[in-house]
C-alpha cells in the first residue's frame, strides 16, 4: 500500500498529528520521510475537503520548528559524543564525512545554514542537533529556524495543495495522468529549490586556489 492510499484510510485529526510528529522527529534528528509524508498529505488535502490546507501547514511548520528547537537542545548538552552516538546508530545518515559536510556549511553560512538546511535532506536532520553542538547563539537559531520552517513546510503545504486542485479537472479527463502531472510538477518546483541550495553549499565547500610561490 502506498503512502497515499494509507492516508485516505486515517482521519483527518491523526493525518495532522502524524504529520506534525513525523516532521518534528526528522526534524529533531531521526531520519524519517517527512517530506514524503507532508507531500501526500498536501495532495490528499486538495482532493477531500475534510482536511483543512491550513491546519496541516501549521501542524507541518508547527513540528519543524518545535523538533528543530528539542535538537538544538539536544546537541547543546550532548556535545559531540552525541554525534558520535548517532553515527553508532544511523550510520547511513550521521556518518563522519556527512557530519564533516555539514559543519562546513555551518561554519561558512552560520544561521542560513539552519534557514536553507530546511530545503536539504542531509542538512535537514543535521541542523538542530549540530547547530546546538557548535554552540550557535540560540536567538540566531530560533530566527532561522522559525522562517525556515515556515517556508518550507507552509510553502510546501501550499503548493502541492494548489497543484492538486488545479489537477482535479485534469483528473475528470485524463484519470491518472493528471495525478502524475501534479505529483510531477509539485516535487519539481521542491527540487529547482534543493538544487540551488545544494550548488551553493558546493561552491563554498571547494577550496580555494593556492597562490604561485606560497
Amino acid at each position: 500500500m502506498h503512502v497515499q492510499e494509507w492516508l485516505e484510510t486515517v482521519p483527518p485529526l491523526a493525518i495532522y498529528l502524524l504529520v506534525g510528529v513525523v516532521i518534528g522527529l526528522e526534524s529533531l534528528g531521526i531520519p524519517l520521510p517527512g517530506e514524503i509524508i507532508l507531500v501526500s498529505s498536501a495532495l490528499l488535502a486538495s482532493q477531500h475537503g475534510e482536511i483543512d490546507p491550513f491546519v496541516l501547514g501549521a501542524c507541518a511548520t508547527a513540528g519543524a520548528i518545535i523538533g528543530d528547537s528539542i535538537g538544538y537542545a539536544i546537541g547543546r548538552r550532548g556535545g559531540r559524543p552525541l554525534l558520535a552516538w548517532l553515527g553508532g546508530k544511523f550510520p547511513k545518515h550521521f556518518s563522519e564525512g556527512h557530519i564533516a559536510t555539514a559543519e562546513r556549511s555551518f561554519q561558512k553560512w552560520g544561521m542560513w545554514a539552519v534557514f536553507f538546511g530546511r530545503f536539504v535532506a542531509l542538512l535537514r536532520i543535521f541542523a538542530g542537533p549540530l547547530a546546538g553542538v557548535l554552540r550557535m547563539p540560540y536567538w540566531k537559531f530560533l530566527i532561522a529556524n522559525v522562517f525556515g520552517g515556515i517556508l518550507w513546510a507552509g510553502g510546501t503545504t501550499a503548493v502541492i495543495y494548489y497543484v492538486g486542485v488545479v489537477a482535479e479537472s485534469w483528473l475528470k479527463r485524463f484519470s491518472w495522468l493528471g495525478l502524475v502531472a501534479a505529483v510531477l510538477i509539485g516535487l519539481a518546483s521542491m527540487l529547482i529549490i534543493k538544487r540551488k541550495a545544494k550548488k551553493a553549499q558546493v561552491a563554498h565547500q571547494e577550496p580555494e586556489p593556492v597562490a604561485a610561490g606560497d
